[in-house]
């Protein structure tokens, strides 16, 4: 039989920054049972930080999980543990907010508010939130540039391979806004908890110190700054998004229209083949191989000519004042 290795035993690849902002592990395996014996965690933590592709901003009690896009990283008062996407899209972006990441921790930040420096957890936060929101930045760049294009060139002419293009662009624009909606949200989360902020101040903590629930001005003004960068993200992608809305019912209204106008001209063609057929009905009769002394006259031709152009003048007249009479139809009748 095959032996199944518990869910515990399991490995992940890690990147290590002690309290001075140095690498001093890269590519390090734990076992998920390390991980959560020696930093206090459940099980269901490290499943929601290896396998969720929702975004979360956890606080335990020694610990901050977070799990945003390229981003899934575990800070402690003195260490920051990032895992690793090696191998993926993500793997660039992970290594420019690791090279980021050991400059802010090496550096002493200022806050205006507290009038101090920044803890070590607070410092290692705001990287991960800056490299977020300028990942978000540039992709929405790289998605708005050519949907703007596209909008603004079928304002000039109807394309089929135009509309194709924006239906490419809006599916990929509708996937970044949901992406960048659910960034905001679980900052916005973390902001309606005061338990949660209050329980961020990790050095504090690690020091004997515990702050009261209302008391976390610091880590809210700098959650907020960046809160609303992230809304602003999502306004203008909304905006967007609810801009191509607007131009595929307009493209649709003015197809509509051109196919009523098709449709128009082909029923005033119809009613015009009618009315020739209504006067050639006639024509017929008499266009037989049968006596009916008409022939014998002067006027007979002529007569039998002018009776089947005036049916056929009558029986058209008739089909376009019914046609007029429908394109004037109202809605109340």
């Amino acid at each position: 039989g095959r032996s199944i290795k518990p869910a515990n035993d399991l490995k992940l690849r890690c990147t290590e920054l002690d309290e001075n902002g140095n690498v001093v592990l890269v590519n390090g395996e734990y076992k998920k049972s390390e991980l959560i014996a020696k930093y206090s965690l459940l099980t269901r933590d490290l499943r929601k930080i290896d396998s969720s592709v929702l975004p979360h901003i956890l606080i335990r009690h020694s610990a901050i999980l977070i799990n945003l896009l390229h981003i899934r990283c575990l800070i402690k008062h003195n260490r920051v543990l990032i895992f690793d996407v090696y191998g993926s899209q993500d793997s660039y972006a992970q290594s420019l907010f690791i090279y980021d990441l050991e400059g802010k921790l090496r550096q002493k930040q200022s806050s205006a508010a507290a009038g101090g420096n920044l803890p070590y957890e607070f410092r290692a936060l705001e990287a991960v939130l800056v490299s977020v929101t300028s990942g978000l930045e540039s992709e929405f760049e790289g998605v708005r540039e050519p949907v703007v294009r596209v909008l603004r060139d079928l304002e000039e002419d109807i394309d089929r391979d135009k509309l194709r293009l924006l239906l490419i662009y809006s599916k990929k624009l509708g996937t970044f806004e949901q992406k960048a909606r659910l960034v905001r949200d679980a900052i916005d989360d973390l902001l309606e908890a005061d338990d949660d902020l209050a329980a961020m101040y990790l050095t504090e903590k690690a020091q004997g110190h515990e702050r009261e629930e209302d008391n976390h001005e610091d880590i809210e003004l700098l959650l907020e700054s960046y809160h609303k960068v992230t809304d602003e993200i999502v306004q203008v992608s909304s905006n967007l998004v609810s801009a191509i809305r607007n131009t595929e019912d307009i493209v649709r209204a003015i197809l509509d229209a051109n196919r009523n106008s098709l449709m128009l001209l082909d029923l005033k063609f119809t009613i015009g083949t009618l009315g020739i057929t209504a006067g050639m009905f006639i024509a017929a009769l008499y266009g037989m191989n049968l006596e009916n002394f008409i022939e014998e006259t002067n006027f007979g031709f002529f007569g039998i000519s002018g009776l089947s152009t005036l049916i056929a003048i009558l029986a058209s007249m008739y089909g376009l004042r019914k046609l007029r009479g429908v394109q004037r139809l109202s809605m109340w009748g």
